[in-house]
């Protein structure tokens, strides 16, 4: 059984079969045509619906309590994904007239065809309902999922704009307590629930079950129990295979109701990020600790997919073009693994075995994602900076699959040398992988140009690229040496710069000293 609200209506669902996805629900038995189908697979943004829930404070408290809106994929998105959420559809908007978002999109002539036009009004409703004014950057993030062939995207933008002057409250604010109360409600009831019953979808066919379990403890006996069942973290990924191949699962465990696994800590020493912490949290969690980790994951698919989509399950895809593994390699992260009461760690960079393979057991499952912060390296006392790179190169700026993506940390010295260096690349073989014989040819030597030159040419021992209609084996090849030549130029850029601030310091406290005497 799953419950969750449908606007303002309660939904109990027993006998759906949990590879429904929402947009399937929404348009075959709802018969809500306002969400439309075009791509099946989470790229164009026509079906884009918002899943309001109780923010992580709110879920047990009675005081202060406030929602959290998410755009996310219709087409991508698992029936059981609605447990405890309120699913908000582009037909739910109007009433008496037209929402705040949708006569912004008339007035500013931000629909031709139409056929998109609803996904951009969903993706503009969360975006008023996460923000209190218009900024052009988050407007783009929001947006970046959402294609339009005919409107053209200024005038999208300009009724953006709108919507943010012209806001006022509407009747989810006017009816924001009460849909509060009913999630609280629903939150409170599942405690008392039995996992043999009240967390099993089920069509009536036992070929196709889907199991909601409500702690780590729980997901470990169900994988003991059915140990071939597919994990559904945030199933952007696992649902292409119903969308696109007509694929049907036997056994699915959804671990969204598992609160444990959607949490993080930060420590002097690293950062722990639970197996269900998503690609949208990751981004802010990370930006302050590594810049460029954070702006690979806004250029990680759309914000749809990043609102579901999980650290933890971009890993465990084990696709050799996953964008976060070869951050993560360079990072010398670490996974901690769970099978039933036994826990083990595993470096990252020795995860995966081959393509799509990992060294996961059978019921094994990722908990957690460990990622050492630079002061917890084991660097010599010399050391003076570190540095954490990452380059992703794909014919599209937003929203595409990488060619080739690189990602480098390292550490210079006082004495101007490479005291550590960790360098990892997807797209270049069957597995994201470290280059060994480059670092190698980097440790220890000088930082200057001509080490950096002689070293990109030991690339060819590290890899033998494929060719796809992505790239070809020598575009990838000396791409990847051109890119090594561009960290170069860009570390060489940063230590001028801090050379440059640390002087304009210098002369600020001796003019201060001056001034004193």
């Amino acid at each position: 059984m799953i419950e969750f609200l449908l606007h303002n209506e309660k939904i109990t669902l027993t006998d759906i079969d949990p590879n429904t996805t929402v947009l399937k629900y929404l348009r075959e038995q709802r018969r809500k045509m306002g969400t439309k189908e075009g791509c099946a697979s989470g790229d164009c943004g026509a079906c884009t619906v918002v899943l309001a829930q109780l923010a992580p404070s709110a879920a047990h408290s009675s005081e202060n309590a406030t929602l959290e809106y998410k755009s996310v994929n219709a087409c991508i998105t698992f029936i059981s994904a609605l447990h405890h959420k309120q699913l908000i559809c582009v037909d739910d908007l109007k009433q008496t007239s037209l929402h705040s978002c949708q006569q912004a999109m008339v007035d500013k002539d931000g629909s031709q065809c139409g056929f998109c036009t609803p996904g951009f009004v969903m993706s503009l409703f969360a975006l008023q309902k996460n923000n209190t004014s218009y900024d052009r950057h988050k407007t783009q993030q929001a947006l970046a999922g959402n294609l339009c062939r005919c409107t053209g995207y200024q005038a999208i933008d300009n009724a953006a704009q709108q919507s943010f002057s012209q806001k006022v409250p509407d009747h989810f604010d006017r009816q924001q307590q009460q849909t509060i109360t009913q999630l609280k409600a629903m939150n409170a009831s599942r405690k008392s629930q039995s996992i043999s019953a009240t967390r099993l979808l089920n069509d009536g066919n036992p070929i196709a079950t889907c199991h909601l379990p409500q702690s780590v403890d729980e997901l470990c006996a169900l994988l003991i129990e059915y140990p071939k069942s597919q994990l559904i973290a945030g199933g952007t990924d696992l649902s292409i295979g119903i969308t696109q191949h007509g694929s049907s699962y036997q056994s699915l465990i959804d671990l969204k109701q598992i609160a444990a696994l959607s949490q993080y800590t930060i420590s002097e020493n690293h950062i722990e990020i639970g197996a269900m912490v998503t690609l949208a949290q990751c981004q802010q969690l990370l930006m302050p600790y590594f810049a460029d980790f954070s702006l690979l994951l806004e250029r990680f698919a759309s914000l749809q997919v990043r609102n579901q989509g999980t650290l933890a399950g971009n890993i465990a895809n084990a696709s050799p073009i996953g964008d976060s593994p070869p951050a993560l390699i360079a990072l010398d992260a670490r996974l901690l693994l769970r099978k039933g009461e036994s826990s083990r760690e595993v470096k990252l960079d020795q995860f995966f075995t081959d393509y799509k393979k990992t060294r996961l057991s059978e019921s094994e499952f990722i908990e957690k994602i460990i990622i050492p912060l630079p002061a917890q390296r084991s660097v010599s006392a010399h050391s003076a900076q570190a540095f954490f790179k990452v380059h992703k190169v794909s014919k599209r700026q937003d929203d595409d699959i990488s060619a080739i993506c690189a990602a480098y940390a390292l550490d210079i010295d006082s004495d101007n040398k490479i005291s550590h260096i960790r360098l990892a690349y997807g797209g270049m073989a069957a597995i994201a992988k470290r280059a060994l014989a480059t670092e190698r040819a980097l440790l220890g030597k000088a930082f200057n140009e001509q080490t950096f030159s002689e070293a990109k040419l030991m690339l060819t021992d590290d890899f033998q690229p494929m060719s796809d209609h992505r790239a070809s084996s020598e575009y990838r090849l000396l791409l990847a040496q051109n890119l090594l030549q561009k960290l170069y130029i860009e570390i060489s850029a940063d230590l001028q710069q801090t050379k440059q601030l640390d002087s304009e310091q210098a002369n600020k406290a001796h003019t201060r000293i001056f001034d004193y005497v």
